[in-house]
Order: structure tokens, then sequence, then C-alpha cells
């Protein structure tokens, strides 16, 4: 399809000018450009701009009551207490004390709003903006920003996984997470590839098997398991390695994000979006608290508060934050009623998390939730209006459409629209 000339031609949520446009097509030395070729042109500019996404996934489903939208006065409150933040008149649960110190830097989202109760059935919405289907294995979020943005060219992988997460669908392996499992230590699967010569005679062996398998009918599937491989090989013999090793840090640096696993995961995160990864994702496990909820959120807040509040001081210390965005979240959140072993259930109808970077406006609470916890009574937000916000402040074109294997278009987000408060 051409793409003719006019006053303005729209790429992703951006608009090009008629000047921009003539520039282009002087550039290429052509008459008219195709728009496949401009939304190349487009992302190449993206890419240049070197955005990132980090995913801060709290797995289970945090209890927004003892996160970020506190009770106290009221019966089913519990044993929680509010303290102030940086944000005047704004108050959070009291075992999140360093991150009340830069909510000026914060979005916090009150009023998120699903209907999906069911843990893999929401973590899976979350991570794809899709309901799980049994045709169709959804690509990430974070696999289709890398999509757009991330650059084929880099040693490091465009989308990392420290923990377990949803993989890249039917994107393919260009887009797969490559997982690390302890963050401080050098991945295993980086450190026993070496020494080079070993590995360049173990790949060359492996080509010829490959060949030999190709030759029998299963081109595809070699093809699929080169570009793996291929991959793997550029990584670990690549000095941009030296991203995953955590002791060039300071010791006061990694004091600041603490000495957890979650902690450790979120300075991981900001080397890796400083060494150009897309998308990273951070994940602490342990939030369905159905049982002992109070206890066990203050052992997890001890982790996850100043591991989360530090990478976002980091960040926007080092002139990061504008072009990474963080988000906070996790499936849903839990019901305002405690249950007969101390604990909350599941509760998708009202929850919170937080969003921060990529030009997005902090120092804001967006909603707000009934005395009781029980409805949203302002400003609802759905998954797809979270990740139509997070695509706008990544300026990625969330219409994008992908074709599943079975030949329909998906687009990247379907629904929903941008949180316009976050950007005003």
């Amino acid at each position: 399809m051409a793409v003719y000339l006019s006053e303005q031609v729209t790429l992703s949520r951006g608009q090009v000018s008629r000047r921009r446009f003539l520039q282009t097509l002087a550039v290429s030395g052509a008459g008219v450009l195709s728009f496949r070729d401009m939304m190349a042109v487009h992302a190449e500019e993206l890419r240049k701009q070197g955005r990132s996404l980090i995913l801060l996934w709290m797995n289970g489903g945090p209890s927004q009551f003892e996160t970020f939208d506190p009770k106290p006065n009221h019966e089913n409150g519990g044993e929680t207490k509010a303290i102030a933040t940086s944000i005047p008149g704004v108050q959070i649960a009291h075992d999140w004390e360093q991150t009340a110190k830069v909510m000026q830097d914060i979005a916090l989202i009150r009023s998120m709003t699903n209907k999906e109760g069911n843990h893999q059935r929401a973590t899976y919405q979350l991570h794809t903006g899709y309901i799980p289907s049994g045709s169709v294995k959804h690509p990430s979020f974070g696999s289709c920003v890398a999509q757009q943005l991330a650059d084929a060219n880099a040693e490091l992988p465009g989308v990392i996984s420290i923990g377990r997460t949803e993989g890249a669908g039917f994107l393919g392996v260009d887009y797969e997470p490559f997982v690390v499992d302890n963050p401080g230590q050098m991945p295993q699967n980086v450190r026993s590839a070496k020494p080079q010569d070993r590995l360049e005679r173990r790949l060359g062996l492996l080509e010829r098997l490959d060949s030999e398998f190709a030759r029998r009918g299963a081109a595809t599937a070699v093809e699929n398991h080169r570009q793996l491989y291929n991959k793997a090989a550029k990584l670990v013999l690549s000095p941009a390695t030296k991203a995953f090793d955590l002791s060039t840090e300071s010791q006061a640096t990694r004091d600041q994000y603490g000495n957890s696993q979650f902690g450790r995961g979120c300075l991981l995160a900001r080397r890796l979006v400083e060494s150009g990864v897309t998308f990273v994702e951070v994940r602490a496990d342990g939030w369905d608290t159905h049982d002992d909820n109070f206890s066990r959120i203050s052992n997890l807040a001890s982790q996850v508060d100043p591991g989360s509040a530090a990478l976002v001081a980091d960040l926007k210390a080092r002139g990061l934050l504008e072009r990474t965005v963080v988000v906070w979240t996790g499936e849903f959140g839990r019901t305002p009623q405690v249950n007969a072993r101390g604990g909350r259930d599941h509760f998708p109808r009202a929850f919170n998390c937080w969003v921060a970077g990529g030009g997005i406006k902090g120092g804001q609470v967006i909603g707000s939730t009934s005395d009781d916890g029980n409805s949203i009574t302002d400003r609802p937000v759905s998954v797809a209006d979270l990740l139509q916000s997070v695509s706008r402040a990544l300026h990625i074109n969330p219409a994008f459409e992908n074709i599943s294997p079975l030949g329909r278009p998906l687009k990247v987000v379907d629904g929903g629209e941008p949180i316009p408060e976050l950007f005003s």
C-alpha cells in the first residue's frame, strides 16, 4: 500500500509533518515510500531514543490495603497503618517508607479493575493484554515492545526476565526472554559456555548436525534452533555480559537497593536498561496471602520497598527515568474482608498499581475506592487502559498488528485508551 503526500501522516500516536515526510522522501531517493518503509523509518527513530520498560511484577496478587490504598479507619483495614508521602495529603501503607520518599516521581493508580480472578488467567492477561485462548499463544507485551524498539544487532537480548515470565508466543525466538535466575551472579547459561575456542568448536559441530537434520525435512525447526543458538553465542562471547556483574557497583549503591533477591534484581534491571536492553521484568513471589496476610506482606515489603524505590531514584539521578517506564503491579488485588485465617482472598474488582518515568507525570493519585474498598468510586482503569498508557509513554504503536499462525491480525493492545491524567 502506497502512502501519498498529505498535510499529515499518522504514525503511532504522534504526527509526522508534511515537511518531515518530504525530508524522508528526499533521503530515500524515491518519489513515494510504502507504508512499511515509513514504519521502518519511524521504528529506527524510536530505537535511537533508547526507550525501555521495566516491569516490577508482584506475583500472586498484592493487597491494595497493605500497599498503596490503606483503609486504617475501616473495620476491614486490619493492622495496617498509613504514613505520609512526598505528595502532600497522600498516604500509603506503613511498610513502604522508601517508596513514600519518591512518590513525587510516581503516578499511583488506585482504581485498577478487571474480571479475572484466577492467577494463571489474570497473569496471562496482565502480561499479554489478552484472555488466554486455546487457539493461540499471544506474545507478551514486553516482547511486543522489544519488537518495535529493540536493536536487532545488539549483543544483549532485548527481553530479559529476572525470574520466570510469559514468553514471546508466536513472535518466535527473537523475542523470547533471556531468564536470569540469580541476579548478582553471572547467568549459568553465560558462564558455562566459555572458553571461547571450545564454544566455537561446539557451534561448528552443531551446524553440521543441523544441516543434516534440515536436509531430512526439518528446515523450519532447524532455522528456529539456529536463531536461538546464534543469539546465545553472540551473548556469551560479548563483553556486554559485564552488565550482569553487580560487583562493580559500590557497596553504598548495593545497600540502597537492599540485600535481597528482588533488590539485586532491581539493580540489575537498571544496569541492563543502561546497557540498551529494551524490556526487563523483575519478579517478586509470595503475594498470594490467603493466610497470615499482614506479617507476610510486611516481610515482602522489607525487600520490595527499598528495591523499587531505589530503582526510581537511581534512574532519575542517572538521567534515565525520562526514557525508562517503570510499572509496579500484580495480577489483581485482595478482598476487603479478612478471612478466618487472617488472610485476604482474590479480588480483581478494585486494586492498585503505580507507574513512573517515560514522561509520565508523577506526584499524583488517579482514581479512588469506597471507604470499605469494595468498589471503585472514581476513574476506573482497565488492563487495556494501562497498556495503552505505557505504549504512549514508550512512543510505540499499540495498534500495530501481528499476524497469528492462524492468519488472524492481533493488535499489540486491543481496546482501551491512554489515561490522559498521566500526561497532562
